[in-house]
């Protein structure tokens, strides 16, 4: 292996994760706060040594709460941490001319990192190819542990809490990699004795403890590992055992000759064989877009639905039929869904009035704002969201979901007899525009209906459509999410009726 270092060969794979802070605006974009990696041989599957560091943010005031909530890394923990400047040549000589492995990094991880070196005005580190494991894992997988986030992966298969900080990530990542490798490898071996029921576990039905239970000492993974801001050599990794080994090795090879490309910050290549997006449950705001053409922002004479089919009014609803299940999402993945007597809960809301309208706060992983406005629910809408907001929470923690749980209803101090709850309004893109994914119209006192048309997502030109005191009639669908430790219910306008006087 020395030799090979010699020659200006790498055979070494680079595990790696970052943490960062989590943007709260539009066009924030990240911060680099933490670096982890791990250098693996491929041949033996030890861990030959490893790297961890903080990094201080040029503008610590990017460490938001809710970045805090996500990582656990406080302004205070990274004040006398070194700037990305600092570690960058550490960086660039662990991942340049390695093959690049971890989870979900084509979508985020690899971006980060050129991001860093394109601040600091250095060229980033090229990778000799790319292993995803979510990628991976998905494909190869999914259909057994539930969704394809890392903490289902690791309770699946008993090796503890995911702690969210890099170089614990890493070696997790690793330690699920070599589990799903012997499995596959012993099914490969002896097919007969895994019949294809056997292959989906009962957490991917139920994702319940009593079926999928997590040891605080997982097996396989050594929480007190070294885990300094220097490199360490000769770590003895967990015991293997020899069976795993041909299947994971065949696993990462094809991986990452298939994925090596020109440019492997490419995310095109990529969505074009997944939708990475659905799996982190980033894409509820993004749909399908209609052949509708684009027109200039205007009101034309195109006449809205009667009603909406499949949406109930909330006095139709009986509180006692509402149940959550789990559902194929993706290759193999789930979902929560909201059921009512065995059909998809869709809501029909008439004279809601809007208490603030368009929020632009929070963004996607695009950067695009997720337009939202606040209304105020009627007696009854409040009763059915509040008996499905308790059912899903119910279900989500006892599927292992350590998430902070967002009520739907908003009960902030002030506002306990003035509850209110947000409808938002997604977007869809095609060819790089984007535009509204809700159907909307205006409606005079006569009663006819006109549909708004947008040209684009003008968020102040929506804004003057749904002002404070605006009275609409909102059909919506009720969407369980579960991402970056928030968990919830989403509620996403489908079709909104703006009443003109």
């Amino acid at each position: 292996m020395l030799d090979s270092q010699m020659n200006g060969e790498k055979p070494e794979i680079a595990f790696f994760d970052v943490e960062t802070t989590v943007p709260t605006r539009p066009g924030q974009g990240f911060a680099l706060l933490e670096f982890g990696s791990i250098l693996v041989c491929p041949r033996r599957l030890e861990e030959l040594r490893s790297y961890s560091t903080l990094v201080r943010p040029s503008n610590p005031t990017l460490i938001s709460a809710l970045s805090v909530r996500c990582n656990g890394i406080t302004p205070d923990s990274v004040e006398s941490a070194p700037s990305f400047a600092e570690i960058a040549d550490t960086v660039y000589d662990i991942l340049n001319g390695r093959i690049w492995a971890g989870h979900n990094i084509l979508r985020f991880d690899c971006p980060r990192i050129k991001e860093a070196f394109a601040d600091i005005g250095h060229p980033p580190p090229e990778p000799k190819g790319i292993i995803d494991s979510l990628a991976l894992l998905t494909q190869k997988f999914g259909r057994r542990a539930g969704d394809m986030k890392m903490a289902s992966l690791a309770t699946y298969f008993g090796l503890g809490k995911q702690k969210h900080r890099s170089l614990d990530d890493v070696r997790m990542n690793l330690e699920v990699l070599k589990y799903c490798a012997t499995v596959l490898f012993l099914e490969s071996s002896l097919p007969e004795a895994f019949p294809e029921k056997s292959w989906v576990s009962p957490n991917a039905t139920t994702r319940s403890h009593k079926n999928g239970k997590s040891s605080p000492e997982g097996p396989g993974i050594n929480t007190n590992a070294p885990s300094s801001s220097s490199h360490v050599g000769n770590i003895s990794p967990p015991d293997q055992g020899t069976d795993r080994t041909p299947s994971f090795l065949s696993l990462l090879t094809s991986v990452a000759s298939n994925t090596t490309q020109s440019d492997p910050f490419d995310m095109r290549t990529l969505s074009s064989e997944m939708n990475t997006e659905s799996l982190e449950d980033v894409s509820m705001e993004e749909r399908t877009l209609t052949e509708s053409s684009l027109l200039p922002s205007s009101v034309t004479n195109q006449e809205g639905c009667n009603s909406c089919p499949g949406f109930l009014e909330p006095d139709e609803v009986t509180v006692s039929s509402i149940k959550v299940a789990f559902v194929p999402f993706f290759r193999g993945t789930q979902k929560m869904i909201l059921l009512h007597e065995d059909v998809p809960l869709q809501l029909y809301c008439p004279g809601l009035k809007v208490k603030f309208g368009i929020s632009t706060k929070f963004t996607d992983y695009a950067g695009r704002p997720r337009l939202s406005f606040v209304v105020e629910p009627s007696a009854n809408l409040l009763q059915v969201l509040e008996a499905c907001d308790g059912i899903t929470q119910k279900m989500s923690v006892e599927s292992g979901s350590s998430s902070e749980w967002r009520h739907v209803v908003n009960k902030r101090q002030g506002y306990v007899n003035y509850p209110t709850i947000r409808l938002n309004i997604p977007t869809i893109v095609n060819e790089d525009v984007a535009q509204f994914a809700t159907d909307m119209y205006q409606k005079d006192p006569s009663g006819s209906k006109q549909k708004l048309v947008f040209s684009s997502c003008d968020a102040a030109e929506l804004d003057t459509w749904l002002t404070p005191g605006t009275i609409l009639d909102a059909c919506f669908t009720l969407e369980p999410y579960d991402f970056r430790q928030m968990a919830g219910i989403r509620l996403v306008a489908k079709q909104l009726i703006v009443h003109q006087e």
